[in-house]
């Protein structure tokens, strides 16, 4: 099943194992149910740590249970788990095997603690890039507590559960029987969402905190970069995130990262989030600002409330919170979002294989998406606002040049319409004619650009008609010792290696701005 590369790469891992497992499998004569036989006996050949029984019996065929020795439950892999996920299987082998995760340690021990009966199933594709992060959290999970029951389902395998249960995006997770949440979750955001207490916790441990020297809110590229160099000047650096990595998490392909000639965006928010840990950087994340107080006088500290309660305070504060999916805001959405209205093309494409399918947006986000979509799909609709796309024009031509492809600029559109829970055509006024069209189709991709997350600044510092913090050539804010940096400011291009730049420039500002303020605790002292 393996070849032999794979086999090579697999054998080095399994060679961690700490103890015995054992893989159960239920299976069928089916391709998938051959192949997977095929990956079992490959595992079960490379190491005398793993065992193997092909007389599993689960209603679910063809899948299979990693399990300790003597043990009969584990995390259950329904469906091949090759592709993205082939890393997820490696980690469940050898979390299962004793190999101790790359996961701090209050998370462990926060899962350890959680009460009640926990049934996972979550869905997911091959060709998601969000869906390991999912499906790892669950498997973590079920591993480091028996009361969490982890099923992870290919939906490619499983084509007629993903219709019945009407799965159009993944990963889509169910808790014992109900729809848990769907697209890309941390093991902390899972964990929380469970943990009824842990909002309060977690704000009980921000207010005990020292102030920082300088706090960053964001941990996108902008962040990231911004605490790499502050911390490199000796002071004391936090990070509070919503998630590391931001946007970044969600991009498919990076290609135009100045040294890196090609990697993924989740590959990318690790590297980042690794590089900012090695320099003992304070990282806090699920963690959303909700407030910022500037300094009552000069030199002061600024404080940060967050959405849980907890408040930060910090000599300096560099705001990098970024930007998400702009919607399109019209009647259907919010209503058949997941159900129809996706935003990541390379997630959720898969799932409408043969089917018809519009992109609104003809910026290169659009144009991108409905070219990487008219591969899979049956038709794509492409809705453009204005007269002409405005992506680039290799970009243009490729997309004209595509058959199964329909272009409609100078279009509006006014309704995303729906029959039996999920989308079924989205309709579009010509804005030349205004003449109204409706046309029929299963899913729509909204490609319209970001927004920044800015609305908790507010009345508080000046921001543009957009919403972007205004700063100047130095990353200064209006309020005194309060920096920005990244797609969140005014700053024109919004790209990782400028996100990047822009938060470096900003550390070094609130450095210069430190140094510059007199040291009152030492003038105290002193006195």
């Amino acid at each position: 099943m393996l070849d032999a590369t794979l086999k090579s790469q697999l054998q080095t891992y399994l060679g961690m194992l700490r103890q015995p497992i054992h893989l159960i499998a239920s299976l069928d004569q089916s391709q998938t149910g051959i192949e997977m036989r095929g990956l079992l006996e490959d595992i079960h050949s490379l190491s005398d740590k793993v065992t193997l029984d092909t007389t599993g019996d689960d209603s679910r065929k063809p899948s299979f249970v990693v399990a300790r020795a003597g043990e009969t439950t584990g995390v259950r892999f329904a469906g091949l788990p090759l592709g993205h996920e082939f890393t997820s299987l490696v980690l469940a082998l050898l979390w299962t095997g004793g190999h101790p995760p790359k996961v701090e340690k209050d998370v462990i021990d926060s899962i350890r603690a959680l009460e009640g009966d926990f049934s996972f199933e979550v869905y997911m594709s091959l060709s998601c890039h969000n869906c390991p992060d999912v499906v790892q959290a669950l498997s973590l999970m079920a591993i480091f507590n028996p009361k969490v029951k982890t099923v992870v389902i290919e939906g490619g395998a499983f084509q007629q559960e993903v219709n019945d249960r009407e799965i159009m995006a993944v990963p889509m997770v169910f808790l014992n029987g109900q729809v848990f949440g769907s697209g890309r979750m941390t093991v902390e955001e899972i964990v929380a969402k469970l943990d009824t207490n842990a909002g309060e916790r977690d704000a009980a441990k921000l207010n005990a905190k020292d102030p920082f020297d300088v706090l960053i809110v964001g941990g996108g590229p902008a962040g990231a970069a911004a605490a790499v160099y502050a911390a490199r000047k000796g002071i004391r650096v936090g990070v509070a995130a919503e998630r590391f990595g931001g946007q970044v998490n969600d991009t498919m392909a990076i290609e135009n990262y100045i040294s890196v000639l090609e990697t993924d965006g989740p590959k990318f928010a690790a590297a980042l989030e690794a590089q900012v840990r090695h320099y003992e950087v304070d990282i806090m994340n699920l963690q959303r600002a909700d407030k910022l107080i500037p300094a009552e006088e000069p030199g002061g500290l600024v404080q940060v409330q967050m959405a849980n309660g907890g408040v930060l305070q910090a000599r300096s504060v560099i705001l990098s919170t970024g930007a998400r999916w702009r919607n399109v805001n019209v009647p259907g959405e919010e209503q058949y979002r997941n159900k129809g209205v996706a935003y990541c093309p390379h997630c959720d494409g898969p799932l409408f294989k043969g089917k018809r399918v519009s992109v609104i947006g003809g910026g290169n986000s659009g144009v991108e998406a409905a070219i990487d979509l008219a591969g899979i799909v049956q038709h794509v609709t492409l809705i453009e606002f204005a007269d002409a796309l405005k992506a680039d024009a290799v970009l243009v031509s490729k997309l004209k040049s595509l058959p199964n492809v329909t272009i409609h600029v100078n279009a509006q559109t006014t309704e995303i319409t729906g029959a039996d829970g999920k989308v079924n055509g989205l309709s579009y006024k010509d804005r030349v004619s205004g003449k109204v069209h409706h046309i029929e189709l299963e899913g729509v991709f909204v490609q319209i650009g970001l927004v920044p997350n800015t609305e908790f600044l507010k009345g508080t510092l000046d921001l543009s008609r957009f919403g972007e913090i205004e700063v100047d050539a130095k990353g200064h804010t209006s309020v005194p010792g309060v920096f920005a940096a990244g797609d969140c400011t005014t700053v024109p291009y919004k790209q990782i290696v400028i996100a990047a730049g822009d938060g470096s420039k900003a550390a070094l500002s609130a450095f210069d701005y430190l140094i510059r303020q007199p040291v009152m605790e030492a003038m105290e002292v002193a006195a």
